[in-house]
């Protein structure tokens, strides 16, 4: 049962001022599907790909043929205990493959080779965190650091696609029999924030394991949800709506808010709802009835007479090690080791390629704050303006942690550091190179500059003694003067940090 807080009652145009308002409980449950990044689908040898034509990997057995027998994908198999151990499952000793029976035009079978009873693995949780909620939420969640159980993770193969067109539909077999793991939750989420915090972290996860690139857009992370709302004062869950195959994670947010006024506004009119089927349409911004259920449908499941059980003591060895660094680990440690801010850590540990560009740039690095900062705001705003991603980055992690280096160094300044910045972006050239070819290399040696300020002070006896009588801004006249004497490649610090020093030593007259 749900323990989340009260959602209220009514919508606007359902009940008045006047009239009695209920509270409600949401309770969410998620089954997500996820294709593994394996090179071969599950029963056969063809291969996975996406864009490929249509119907061109496909073979007697992802077609369904009489005859053909399936064999069994042993990296699917350690990808899905993988998975299991990234997120504290308990591993099967034993499981086994079922037939899931069911007639569908994109199941060429009529049926599905799934588990049922002995899943790969059950229980289990996602951890949550903050920044996995939405922006505009982050400031009101219900239940920090929660976390969601799961009740299973199984393995099946996945279904063909079916295309409709205006006067017919297409089925494109490349999909079906791609490996396919699905995620079942407990129905304990609160709202469509935690469920969009379940999903973002459950995402992170699985591409920091390598178990999938969870592409939404190319159906590798698919959803349905399960929603029902309650009386605050009734024990027993309401009546399930299924929404199905969401392909964002936005999506999934905004058709669950949907169906929560939705509901609320049935409830409210003292009408009941209906176990049934409903799909998204993201252009409008509502959802609509595919079908209605009285009762669970039976698949006649039973054991797949062409597959053995899978012991899988050996999988849990062989997969023991690829286990990785997980994203809330990551986090903690970027805070502890490079002392950045907890913000900072938050997206460089999320992404697993911007992860992996700091570590390589900060390595070394006396402050890796600075290497922070450059790459969330010069390096990211400048591969956003170009659409390019940070595996694209015309600046290598090395590039920038050099063009630091001179900076902090006092070889160039700040400004000149963005100047460079920019040509390397747009050249691919190194810092050094730059800043050797454009004869901008900073002046810091002290002794050359004492000796443009001494020139600087004769040459302008009057702001000099401006400053010795308590005007101080005549300094940053001289600084100035300072600059122009060596052509701007003066370090500004030091230059301050002389002059002063030489003007209040030096007596007026």
């Amino acid at each position: 049962m749900s323990s989340q807080k009260p959602t209220r009652g009514c919508l606007d145009g359902i009940c008045g001022p006047s009239e009695r308002i209920m509270n409600y409980l949401t309770t969410i449950g998620l089954e997500v599907h996820v294709q593994l990044k394996t090179r071969s689908k599950m029963f056969c040898g063809c291969a996975v790909e996406f864009g490929a034509p249509p119907n061109s990997l496909t073979c007697p057995t992802c077609l369904g043929l009489p005859g053909a027998l399936p064999a069994m994908n042993h990296e699917a198999l350690r990808l899905t205990v993988l998975t299991g151990l990234m997120l504290g499952c308990e591993i099967a000793p034993i499981c086994k493959f079922d037939r899931k029976n069911y007639f569908y035009p994109d199941m060429p079978k009529n049926y599905q080779i799934s588990q049922y009873d002995l899943p790969i693995c059950s229980k289990g949780r996602v951890p949550l965190y903050d920044s996995a909620y939405p922006k505009d939420a982050q400031k009101a969640i219900a239940a920090p650091a929660n976390a969601v159980n799961l009740v299973r993770i199984h393995l099946e193969e996945d279904v063909g696609k079916s295309f409709h067109f205006e006067t017919n539909t297409g089925i494109d077999f490349n999909r079906a029999g791609t490996p396919l793991m699905e995620i079942v939750t407990q129905p304990e989420i609160d709202s469509p924030e935690e469920a969009f915090a379940f999903l973002t972290a459950l995402k992170q996860i699985l591409i920091h394991g390598g178990v999938s690139d969870a592409d939404m857009e190319k159906g590798q992370l698919r959803c349905d949800c399960n929603i029902s709302l309650r009386l605050a004062t009734q024990v027993e869950l309401g009546a399930k709506i299924e929404i199905k195959n969401m392909n964002s994670i936005s999506g999934v947010r905004r058709a669950l808010a949907y169906e929560v006024q939705r509901q609320t506004a049935v409830l409210e009119r003292g009408e009941e709802l209906q176990q049934e089927t409903r799909r998204w349409d993201d252009d409008t911004g509502q959802t609509f009835v595919m079908r209605r259920k009285e009762m669970a449908h039976d698949y006649r499941y039973f054991p797949d007479p062409d597959l053995l059980p899978v012991a899988t003591a050996d999988l849990v060895n062989d997969v023991r090690s690829r286990v990785p660094e997980l994203p809330q680990a990551k986090r903690a440690r970027f805070i502890e080791q490079y002392e950045v801010s907890a913000y900072d850590a938050g997206v460089l540990a999320d992404d697993l390629a911007l992860a992996s560009y700091f570590e390589t740039a900060a390595r070394g690095a006396p402050r890796p704050k600075t290497i922070a900062n450059w790459m969330l705001n010069d390096l990211q705003n400048d591969l956003t303006s170009a659409s390019l991603t940070i595996e694209d980055s015309p600046v290598p992690p090395e590039a920038l942690r050099e063009l630091i280096d001179l900076i902090e160094h006092g070889k160039i300044s700040g400004k000149q550091g963005k100047e460079v910045f920019a040509e390397m972006f747009a050249s691919g050239r190194s810092a050094r190179a730059i800043v050797r070819e454009k004869g901008i290399e900073q002046l810091s040696d002290a002794a050359a500059i004492e000796a443009l300020c001494d020139q600087a002070i004769a040459e302008h006896p009057k702001p000099a003694a401006d400053f010795r009588a308590g005007n101080k801004a005549s300094l940053n006249f001289l600084a100035g003067q300072v600059m122009k004497l060596s052509q701007g490649r003066a370090n500004p610090a030091l230059v301050g940090e002389i002059l002063g020093r030489k003007l209040q030593s030096q007596p007026s007259r």
